[in-house]
């Protein structure tokens, strides 16, 4: 190739770099949701995309996609182009739990192999409700009850085979006690038999029961991460009261299809942490949606994924639990 070829050659290499990103930029960012309008996740979603267009200077839209737990939208994900226009915002029960409950036949993906992690952007504390009938004040307590009430030795959940679930079940045997889950359909339906004093206890979203914290019908008495939530500054963990348990807080991140550029996923990922800092979203999310900001960049959420995969797969596989295909 000589001097002059070589040279058109580049600059329509150039060329078509440039008219490929403008392209894009005229183009709408569509974010995958596995839930329908008005949940948490979906929540999150719209709340950074209104700020991620202007930040990206980009149209961003959310597309839900609804159904099995939210493996749809990681199916859809899978199979969109990797050119940085189609991502997934999704908690940590996509990458972690319906990986770990049902087999590849069933989730037509890998979180692993299929996805590129983007960035986490929130996480949430779960907690341990209890009514107030009980006169439970201190997780020592709730442990010295259960062991008086074998008969009520239960929690709610919402629903089953998630983190609220597994989180109870580890509780019970830090405890030494068969804690037996009763899953409802949702924290709603819990929260409302938790208040009636239809159940003594539940391990839920500590968003869910912040609300009804103050009104002498529910008390918090831990929460069962590693420190005291934002959420939640006066309830201490399980650990500071002297049970060991670290179930850790549930999360919601963001993810792109396997191969998408590395420029892409990094534009991306700092577009996140500019809307995450804004005062505005910040407040959205902790005084309205009850979540707590909290950035992690692609490499820790990685990290924390695979951490996760390995702390829950035993004790799924202990607990004997298989859910409905």
């Amino acid at each position: 190739m000589n001097r002059k070829t070589f040279n058109a050659a580049l600059l329509a290499a150039m060329l078509g770099v440039s008219m490929t990103a403008a392209a894009q930029s005229d183009q709408p960012v569509k974010i995958l949701v596995g839930f329908p309008p008005g949940g948490s996740t979906d929540t999150v979603a719209r709340v950074l995309a209104e700020k991620l267009s202007v930040v990206l200077k980009q149209p961003v839209i959310i597309d839900n996609k609804p159904g099995a737990g939210g493996r749809l939208a990681a199916q859809a994900l899978k199979t969109a182009a990797p050119d940085g226009l189609t991502y997934m915002i999704a908690p940590n029960a996509t990458p972690v739990f319906q990986a770990l409950l049902y087999p590849p036949s069933v989730l037509r993906y890998d979180m692993l192999k299929d996805f590129a992690p983007v960035a986490v952007m929130v996480s949430y504390p779960l907690a341990l409700a209890v009514g107030q009938d009980t006169g439970v004040k201190t997780a020592k307590d709730f442990a010295a009850w259960v062991k008086a009430h074998p008969q009520q030795a239960s929690f709610g959940t919402a629903g089953a085979g998630g983190q609220t679930h597994f989180s109870g079940l580890q509780l019970g045997k830090a405890i030494g006690v068969n804690l037996q889950a009763v899953p409802y359909r949702g924290n709603g339906p819990l929260v409302t038999d938790l208040l009636g004093g239809q159940v003594a206890a539940g391990v839920m979203t500590a968003g869910d029961i912040v609300p009804h914290q103050g009104t002498g019908k529910v008390r918090v008495v831990a929460v069962f991460g590693a420190k005291r939530s934002p959420l939640l500054p006066d309830v201490p963990t399980f650990k500071e009261q002297g049970i060991d348990i670290d179930a850790g807080d549930a999360w919601t991140g963001m993810w792109a299809p396997a191969k998408t550029p590395p420029g892409q996923l990094d534009r991306m990922q700092n577009a996140l942490k500019q809307v995450l800092d804004l005062p505005e979203v910040r407040d959205i999310l902790m005084n309205k949606a009850t979540l707590n900001p909290d950035f992690h960049p692609a490499d820790e959420m990685d990290k924390l994924q695979r951490k996760e995969l390995a702390y829950w797969g035993p004790v799924i596989k202990a607990s004997g639990f298989t859910p409905d295909q």
